[in-house]
């Protein structure tokens, strides 16, 4: 007869082995995707030459017109959606734990938008130039390097706002979202008084930089995104146990030596400096954040050392697939930003109707 000590250890046990196999299955999924996304098109292309490009010619592939799509659209605009799918569940999936809110995400409290007006004034000062059209505008922007820049530290001003409410009058996290909320409205109110006051042309270049797309980075500027959201992850699952001891609350987790302020800033910081980067390579890609770390929780529960990974594998399978969906459903090309907010919003509706409690966020 197994007595409850057993019983209790296997069933533990086999809710581990259980998790795990779910995490396996997506990066399966992943996998799978990714291979569909290299096939479709509209360069129609066999799976032989996909091979022989990738496998026997990678070194020679811009030599041919199948090897310049191969490896510098399909590859790597893929590979983007997985490193920014990846970042962006993570930072969500953070915020909402330190912040104990289901709507914390990098979308909701603001950086994208700061980050969208922050590219907006580069290019203003600029005068960044634009030819109207999908595929052309933001490679026609002066200096897009400032324009980057600009993107990145206009986002970590809203972040540093959020850390100064956290720190000076420790607002509440209702009062944190609420803010959020506050800064996207003034940033996307700056925004709209650029595009009133800029000429058609840098018209076109604000526009077309808001539209998320993975097209707008290059594989010479891969290496900063893939290394900031590398170092991130890195960082946010070695904290795994600390923010699981927040899951049981603040005064639990004191007890158990846990810093709860330094940690709130810190996974806080450290989640808006991944999605900063992100923002301003690619442009504002809404909602992953938001989705991902709520998918996650339903297949695996809150626990990070399962939660983490599983939110990174969603974000990048969801991404994926919102630009699959972006290269072939339509007649003509429709940037991942706005797939993204599409499948986004009714799930934000979601969210707000279920009424999700405070218990069982983190």
């Amino acid at each position: 007869m197994i007595d409850e000590p057993e019983r209790g250890i296997e069933g533990y046990k086999k809710t581990i082995k259980n998790k795990v196999l779910w995490i396996v299955l997506f990066l399966v999924i992943l996998i799978v995707v990714f291979i569909i996304s290299l096939y479709l098109g509209s360069t129609r292309m066999s799976i032989s030459e996909i091979i022989y490009n990738i496998f026997l010619n990678p070194f020679n592939a811009n030599d041919t017109w199948f090897g310049y799509v191969t490896w510098d659209v399909r590859i790597k605009r893929s590979v983007a959606a997985i490193i920014a799918g990846c970042g962006l569940g993570v930072a969500g999936a953070a915020m909402q734990c330190v912040l104990k809110n289901p709507l914390g995400s990098p979308y909701t409290l603001g950086m994208s938008n700061a980050a969208a007006f922050g590219a907006a004034l580069g290019i203003i000062i600029l005068n960044g130039g634009a030819v109207i059209g999908q595929s052309v505008a933001s490679y026609q922007i002066n200096n897009p390097y400032i324009v980057t820049i600009s993107a990145f530290l206009f986002s970590m001003v809203a972040t540093a706002i959020i850390i100064l409410m956290m720190r000076v009058i420790n607002a509440s996290p209702e009062t944190m979202v609420l803010t959020g909320m506050a800064l996207s409205a003034i940033f996307s109110a700056g925004i709209a008084f650029l595009q009133y006051s800029a000429s058609d042309m840098t018209l076109s270049a604000i526009v077309f930089w808001q539209f998320g797309d993975l097209e707008k980075i290059g594989w010479d500027h891969m290496w900063i995104i893939a290394l900031a959201t590398a170092v991130v992850i890195i960082i946010l699952y070695c904290l795994r146990w600390d923010l699981n001891a927040i899951d049981a609350g603040d005064d639990v987790a004191k007890a158990l030596g846990v810093n709860v302020s330094f940690l709130r800033i810190s996974v806080l910081t450290f989640s808006a400096i991944v999605t900063a980067v992100i923002v301003s390579f690619v442009g504002i890609i809404g909602f992953i954040g938001l989705l991902a770390p709520h998918l996650a929780r339903e297949v695996v529960g809150n626990d990070k050392r399962f939660l983490i990974p599983m939110s990174m594998l969603i974000g990048a399978v969801v991404l994926m697939i919102a630009m699959i969906i972006g290269e072939n459903a339509f007649e003509f090309t429709v940037p991942v930003g706005i797939i993204t907010s599409v499948i986004g919003g009714p799930l934000f509706i979601y969210i707000l109707l279920k009424g999700y409690s405070r218990k069982g966020i983190c």
